[in-house]
């Protein structure tokens, strides 16, 4: 190699899934999914109700188990073994539709939780790292509140601080703006561009076609639990290549 060339390195995988499937009984959920993100990838999961996009990222943390394939997250293979099951939990964080935090806490208290817990941090760093992840997302004025104080979209931005209290190296989200009143859906999705552009790899299961055009890498369709088509945002939304993907887009846009 000549003097001063460095060799470029290939960027770092963060997911990747390689035949998966997923049976529900009879139903068949995931259809031999083959999927790799890489490390700071921006990903939008996209399709039909009942196509297996919320199945999908929930395998990802084991939150569903898969039948068959493999899926290896940050370098560890999900197995039945536990530990690699924690292992991975803590490096991926998980934001769902219906915020699933916990009413007789405060949001602070929300957030702290795991970090005390599982990270073993002392009660004044973890609420310090509270703190400023509640910041980030506008809400650190409501962080003695408990969640029925607050709206929609501040109980989602307070759901979306506590997954980065966790230090996750991925951010999963699961159809995060659903629940919302189009008035919250807008704060929430300008906390979700704003942890795209710190560079986080993220893989996000939505309807918000906006969202998909400003900030994904890639596009991924699927249809009856297959991925279908994965594609450039430009070139989805202007030139879908599969039938069921412009039919789609024929439907919401």
């Amino acid at each position: 190699m000549a003097s001063g060339m460095t060799e470029a390195r290939a960027p770092r995988v963060a997911i990747e899934m390689i035949g998966v499937n997923k049976w529900y009984g009879a139903y068949h959920a995931l259809r031999d999914v083959n999927l790799t993100v890489t490390a700071g990838e921006r990903i939008v999961v996209c399709g039909p109700s009942g196509s297996g996009k919320s199945t999908l990222i929930r395998c990802v943390n084991r939150l569903e188990a898969h039948e068959s394939g493999s899926i290896v997250v940050e370098g560890v293979e999900l197995t039945d073994d536990l530990r690699h099951i924690h292992e991975v939990r803590r490096e991926v964080g998980m934001v769902f539709q219906h915020f699933n935090l916990f009413p007789h806490l405060t949001i602070l208290e929300n957030c702290t939780l795991a970090p005390i817990h599982v990270l073993k941090m002392e009660p004044r760093d973890a609420a310090a790292v509270a703190m400023h992840y509640l910041g980030k997302v506008h809400i650190s004025d409501q962080a003695e509140k408990h969640p029925g104080q607050l709206s929609g979209g501040q109980q989602q931005r307070a759901a979306i601080a506590r997954a980065l209290c966790m230090n996750p190296k991925i951010m999963l989200f699961d159809e995060p703006t659903s629940a919302l009143d189009p008035e919250m859906v807008k704060e929430v999705l300008e906390t979700m561009v704003q942890l795209a552009r710190e560079g986080m790899t993220m893989v996000c299961v939505t309807h918000e076609m906006g969202f998909a055009r400003q900030v994904a890498d890639r596009v991924i369709f699927m249809d009856a639990g297959a991925i279908v088509e994965i594609n450039r945002p430009e070139d989805f939304f202007s030139a879908p290549r599969h039938p069921r993907a412009r039919q789609f887009l024929g439907e919401i846009l």
